[in-house]
């Protein structure tokens, strides 16, 4: 025992002499008095109003520096910073600025940063752009520039990400105002003496109108700019920074970024969802437990000695329920497609959980998206190739060539015909050649060889045994009811998971197409648990009803099944445009419905998948629980 306590002392002492770390891109940066503070300025995005019925008006995003804007560039020109993977297909587009911002020295007079002069048609431009209320962002030390606001819930004071272009006086039909002047005051925290950290970022954007060569005069009480679209207009830029002492530690710096309008939204969500799954393991184990328990008992306990046996029920079809699908090719891709999305998804939410994915490293969500899909591609391929060969496939090389490239060439077509809308509409957020040669390099170079090899091993393992032979002639199948049929089953039991995750899935499509960040994953995990669950137990309920319907034929109809809230999701996004947006482009409108599509896409694979496997390996041990003849 002494031995031991003295292991566990040692290793005690090596845990008290442990330092701390920061993850990587996460760590605080130390100011001294003076030092210069860069200010970076990102793409400008199309806002979404949280409180009325504001609807998004755009899903364009436009280079700050595109030249119609006419911003003030820096001395030798706008230099663009480096991005992440994830960052770059998200639309990000960070650049330098002419700001000059120093650790705790307030400029408490208005500065001039530049004069510049808006050509009429440019003004045009501007003005529509302030009309669609496009939003700046800025960052500073990697917080975004933002605007404080307060919940009218709760009465809680926030940050809210990003500011107005300018202000549309929108309700009526008159020019609006841009936004010339910015008040900026940055947060700090002082750990230790002579040690400053930024912990906030606010700015109030204002419009001063009248001579635009004033020296000093930064107030509005000459009126606004607005800009005239009938001539040049003189524009002259301001600024004013002021430095405030916050008791917010730099560990807690983006709490009053990440603000929840309602909390109780999320539980609600979440409680719904688990009374849902209860309900349905509580269905499908008083079926399985009960009810297929029982048919087992009946049906074992006949003597097969006798003469004459006679078969009811799921166990009439026991000679025909692991007869060879139609195109056992295709369905075999599917389901390794959505395996490889599966790991990639459940690996994403782990990596969130642990903090690795904090609003702080900008794309990191995407980049793991990306690389998890890479590295994942020997799942596909062994599952395809496992499925394959249960199905009674042979051309097992072209079942590898497809499960490697079918995927990957369909998404990488569909974000290449967006990209060239993106292009045609001036838009910063296409992806550039650059990227997408790299994404290439990712799944043609690594995915595809892992999906290979994945594929040979899958071979060498073989199809998955099953517990009865097939009958050398097919039976004749009796005609289902109207709720059995593919179409009504696949809407049917699409509904329960779907209504598991659609209060949470407004969450995910405002963060996908509103610029707004997402970070409440411990609901989004605890959620996708829920719908795993959901799907899986209510496909096994459907795949029961349709076997003691004596249809064999449950194969396909099991990933159908198990994707049927791919189509609620699409209904979903239909009404989300409706309700919260208003898209007047037709780029807009294709660049929406071809991200919803690919979402709806991503989301049948998955569901599909986890509905076949859990249905496959629930008609195993069905089968393997009674005695044939």
């Amino acid at each position: 025992m002494s031995r031991w306590f003295c292991l566990l002392g040692g290793v005690i002492s090596l845990l008290s002499t442990a330092q701390a770390f920061y993850l990587p891109g996460a760590a605080p940066h130390d100011y001294t008095e003076g030092e210069v503070v860069e200010l970076y300025v990102n793409a400008l995005t199309p806002m979404l109003g949280g409180y009325d019925n504001a609807k998004l008006k755009s899903l364009i995003n436009y280079d700050y520096y595109d030249p119609r804007f006419h911003f003030c560039t820096p001395e030798g020109g706008p230099r663009k910073e480096p991005e992440s993977l994830g960052s770059i297909l998200f639309g990000d587009r960070i650049f330098n600025s002419p700001y000059d911002i120093r650790m705790l020295e307030d400029n408490g007079t208005c500065r001039t940063l530049c004069r510049t002069e808006i050509p009429a048609q440019d003004a045009k431009y501007v003005n529509d752009r302030i009309r669609e209320d496009y939003a700046l962002n800025w960052l500073v030390d990697g917080l975004p520039a933002a605007e404080m606001k307060q919940d009218i819930k709760t009465g809680d004071l926030f940050f809210d990400m990003g500011f107005n272009l300018g202000d549309d006086e929108g309700q009526q039909a008159t020019t609006p105002a841009l936004h010339n002047h910015y008040e900026i005051v940055l947060r700090y925290h002082t750990p230790r003496p002579g040690v400053h950290r930024i912990v906030g970022v606010l700015v109030w954007p204002t419009s001063h109108g009248g001579s635009q060569d004033a020296t000093t005069d930064c107030s509005s009480a000459s009126g606004p700019l607005l800009l005239r679209e009938d001539q040049n207009n003189s524009v002259r830029y301001t600024y004013r920074v002021m430095w405030n002492e916050s008791d917010t530690p730099w560990a807690t710096r983006w709490d009053n970024y990440l603000h929840i309008f309602d909390p109780r939204i999320h539980w609600f969500s979440l409680i719904n969802s688990i009374v849902i799954v209860v309900f349905l393991c509580v269905m499908v184990s008083m079926i399985l437990l009960r009810t297929v328990s029982r048919d087992i008992s009946r049906y074992n306990a006949i003597d097969l000695s006798e003469d004459v046996q006679e078969d009811w029920g799921w166990k009439l079809v026991h000679g025909e329920v692991f007869r060879s699908p139609r195109n056992p090719m295709i369905l075999s891709v599917l389901v390794g497609n959505g395996a490889q999305l599966c790991a990639m998804v459940g690996v994403t939410l782990v990596f969130a959980l642990l903090g690795f994915l904090s609003p702080s490293n900008r794309g990191s969500l995407a980049t793991v998206m990306m690389v998890c899909w890479t590295l994942f591609g020997g799942i596909g391929g062994y599952v395809s190739s496992r499925v394959y060969s249960s199905l009674g496939g042979n051309d097992r090389r072209k079942n590898s060539f497809l499960t490697a490239t079918v995927l990957p060439a369909l998404v990488f077509a569909i974000v290449f015909l967006l990209d060239l809308f993106l292009i045609a509409a001036g838009s910063s957020g296409a992806v550039p050649f650059g990227t997408m040669l790299l994404i290439v390099v990712l799944w043609f170079g690594i995915s595809a060889p892992l999906s290979l090899v994945g594929s040979f091993f899958g071979t060498r393992h073989g199809g998955i045994p099953h517990p009865v032979r097939v009958n050398q002639i097919p039976r004749q199948i009796p005609k289902s009811p109207r709720y059995l049929q593919p179409w009504a089953a696949t809407l049917l039991a699409g509904i329960l998971p779907f209504g598991a995750a659609f209060v949470e899935l407004y969450f995910v499509l405002s963060s996908l197409f509103a610029s707004r960040a997402y970070y409440a994953f411990g609901f989004l995990a605890l959620t996708a648990g829920v719908v795993s669950l959901t799907t899986a137990t209510v496909t096994i309920l459907f795949t029961y009803f349709i076997l003691c319907a004596e249809e064999y034929r449950w194969h396909w109809r099991a990933f159908l099944t198990g994707g049927g809230s791919a189509f609620w999701l699409l209904g979903y996004g239909v009404f989300y445009w409706a309700s919260r947006l208003s898209l007047d482009s037709f780029s807009s409108v294709v660049l929406y419905m071809g991200y919803l599509l690919l979402l709806a896409l991503l989301d049948f694979l998955v569901t599909g998948t986890i509905g076949f496997l859990a249905t496959y390996w629930a008609v195993k041990r069905l089968y393997s629980a009674i005695r044939i003849d």
